[in-house]
């Protein structure tokens, strides 16, 4: 799946900068061109001349060589090897024409070089020995030059700023390139992450609805199966009220556990380890079958997920007992560990339920365990079926 444009306030900012910087470079492009043009024309107009013979012969090649050295650099810009082939090549001319053209316009040449190499030269070492290696060139140059040799320094102190602007200007795009890299990974990465926060807040919402949900509507439909049952055989049976009060109290319970569950989207106040005493006692009421719930160990402050596990693991695991088994008794037990808090619910005296039939209601409470770090294990017994959850202290 193709990742979708990012924009942002910053990286709108950034490219904008980076525009900028382009356009400069573009307008500063078709100066090279002009400026060939003009060493063309003050090579003509200073003595020695271009010539055929002697040494305006040897001043046509070093121009021609300019020419070719200049163009072809500002053509080759990106291909590394030949692009720095063709700054040679112009440098070498620039050489030649100042030592032949002493009152000549070669120096501009090297301008033109210096602006070719700065995007190739890398590392920080660069400018001061790019400055070095100009400073020798223009003392080499102006050596046969008298009087000229402060001159020439001069010039190649230029040539050294020139060029620190050009290699300033190219790092200063190269860092505005990489902070936009990392604008678009950052807001890329906040996009992902809103994903996976709203991915898994509805997993916990699908869990709080099926633990509400599958808890009172089984009971109330154990329960309205019931009482059909019952006004079938016998319509003045008396345990028929009885089972339409149970099925309307498990009623009643749902709506209540189905408020609950909205409310935590609003931080109410959620079930915890104290309410599980609530529902091993309506388990017992509607079921008819003893059910005991044991705590040892001393009770310990729990974060508001940690209490809210707990309840939902043990409200679903008295589900799946009412859904599916008929034991003679249920045990609960929540133990405060030193490491750990446990709570086991385990039937005994029924088969185990069928393989494979755990439905979501399993799923659901090894996510939970599995968010906060504990562990679920659930499976029959040698007399009946056990769930124990695990919760680090």
């Amino acid at each position: 799946m193709s990742a979708a444009p990012v924009t942002s306030p910053t990286l709108t900012t950034l490219r904008a900068s980076r525009a900028e910087q382009d356009a400069v470079v573009r307008w500063l492009r078709p100066l090279v061109p002009f400026i060939l043009a003009v060493v063309c024309w003050a090579a003509f107009t200073t003595d020695p001349r271009p010539g055929l013979d002697g040494r305006g012969s040897v001043i046509s090649i070093a121009l021609a060589a300019l020419v070719v050295g200049g163009l072809g650099g500002l053509l080759t810009v990106g291909r590394r090897a030949v692009h720095l082939g063709f700054v040679v090549v112009l440098f070498a001319a620039s050489a030649a024409l100042m030592w032949l053209q002493p009152d000549g316009a070669g120096v501009a040449g090297i301008f033109i070089g210096v602006s070719f190499l700065a995007p190739v030269v890398r590392g920080h070492l660069s400018i001061p020995l790019a400055v070095v290696a100009l400073v020798v060139l223009g003392s080499v140059v102006a050596s046969g030059r008298p009087g000229s040799v402060a001159t020439a320094l001069l010039n190649a102190i230029m040539l050294g700023a020139f060029y620190g602007m050009m290699l300033l200007a190219i790092r200063l795009r190269e860092a505005n390139e990489r902070a936009e890299r990392l604008v678009v990974e950052l807001d890329r990465s906040r996009a992902a992450e809103a994903s996976a926060a709203g991915l898994a807040e509805r997993q916990r919402l699908a869990r709080e609805m099926h633990d509400v949900l599958a808890h009172s509507l089984s009971g109330l439909m154990l329960q309205l199966e019931g009482a059909r049952m019952l006004a079938a055989a016998n319509p003045g049976d008396p345990r028929l009220r009885d089972a339409i009060d149970r099925a309307h109290h498990l009623g009643r319970s749902g709506l209540e556990e189905a408020r609950r569950a909205i409310g935590m989207l609003r931080d109410d106040e959620l079930p915890g380890p104290e309410s599980i005493a609530g529902l091993a006692a309506q388990f017992e009421r509607d079921r008819r079958v003893p059910c005991r719930l044991t705590i040892t160990g001393a009770p310990r402050e729990l974060g508001s997920e940690a209490r809210l596990a707990l309840y939902r693991v043990a409200q679903e695991a008295l589900t799946n007992i009412a859904k599916h088994a008929r034991p003679d008794r249920v045990e609960v037990r929540l133990d405060y560990e030193p490491s750990a808090t446990r709570l086991t619910v385990e039937d005994l005296g029924a088969p185990p339920p069928p393989a494979g039939d755990g439905g979501y209601g399993l799923t659901g409470m090894r996510e939970r365990a599995e968010l906060l770090g504990g562990t679920l294990t659930a499976g029959p017994t040698r007399i009946g079926f056990r769930v124990e959850l695990g919760l680090p202290a």
